[in-house]
């Protein structure tokens, strides 16, 4: 695993976890407008299309960096190759299923839904980083835990089948961030190719199966390009670039930034209904964000520039 970087060090991973978790809040408005199309069909061409343009990238511009990867990969002992291959198999299969869940329910349930969802990564990305990778947290942070909690508690309380389906999506990418905080030693995108053509294979043998009609329309592959390239390319890399510098409870609380994004706009653009019940809910969330990142927040407002 990564040693964490000193405090003053980490700024850059910092800044590459909040543009992720920006990008990611805005999905919806790429994302709404193929509502007319299966949650597979998206999720297969969303996929196919990462997977062609990442290995592009990789064979025009990043072979050394295969080739350092792949030195290292052999320069291993077998049973640490054994714990990277299981690593990113894992990853791709937690990744996979957070995807299509994901698209599924904002289509087909709600906005909401998948704001929820990622409200409640953070708690069980703190919890699962703590029980499995041990990591340390400080009594201010488990206060924002707690908040947390509370928060939560109060969603699911205005509708338990949103908090169901949240519950499916927030474990998933939980696993994900948790699992790929000890996929050290290999260059980022590299890593984040070999999980995206691994989603691919998983899905290959489903895709004849359940894919309905190619798509004609010119919109169609307009939206999957930009999901695919600044919805889940970029901000992924970004993500994964994160966790190599700052715990994975930190890069998880950060992922607040998505839901409340995402809430805003399932207000503002997509007029769900919202009661105050809920209002309250994502501001004690948000407010447990600022606690849990506070001494951060702190040092870098009290840094001279």
């Amino acid at each position: 695993m990564n040693e964490t970087p000193p405090s003053h060090n980490k700024s850059k991973y910092y800044a590459a976890a909040i543009v992720a978790y920006t990008l990611w809040g805005f999905f919806s408005l790429a994302l709404r407008p193929l509502d007319a199309y299966a949650s597979a069909d998206i999720l297969f061409y969303r996929v196919f299309s990462c997977a062609i343009l990442m290995l592009l990238i990789v064979a025009l511009f990043r072979r050394n960096k295969l080739k350092q990867a792949m030195q290292h990969f052999k320069s291993l002992p077998g049973n640490k190759k054994r714990d990277t291959i299981l690593l990113n198999i894992a990853g791709s299969i937690f990744l996979t299923g957070n995807w299509f869940s994901f698209i599924y329910v904002m289509i087909h349930i709600s906005i909401k839904a998948t704001s929820l969802a990622y409200l409640i990564c953070p708690i069980l990305t703190t919890l699962l980083a703590f029980f499995i990778l041990h990591e340390k947290l400080s009594r201010i942070q488990w206060l924002s835990v707690a908040l947390s909690v509370v928060g939560c508690l109060l969603l699911s309380y205005t509708d338990l089948t949103d908090m169901y389906f949240s519950i499916i999506i927030g474990f998933s990418y939980a696993c994900y961030l948790v699992s790929q905080r000890g996929n050290a030693g290999f260059d980022t995108f590299i890593i984040l190719t070999v999980h995206i053509v691994l989603s691919a294979l998983i899905l290959l043998p489903f895709y004849h199966a359940f894919s309905g009609r190619v798509p004609v329309e010119f919109s169609f592959y307009g939206y999957i390009g930009i999901i695919a390239v600044f919805l889940t390319i970029l901000p992924l890399f970004l993500n994964l670039f994160a966790l190599t510098g700052i715990n994975s409870s930190v890069v998880g609380m950060l992922l607040n930034i998505n839901p409340i994004i995402g809430f805003t706009l399932a207000i503002t653009v997509f007029h769900e209904s919202i009661s105050a019940l809920q209002i309250v809910a994502y501001s004690i969330i948000f407010i447990s964000l600022i606690v849990f990142n506070g001494k951060e927040i702190f040092i870098r407002v009290k840094k001279p520039i």
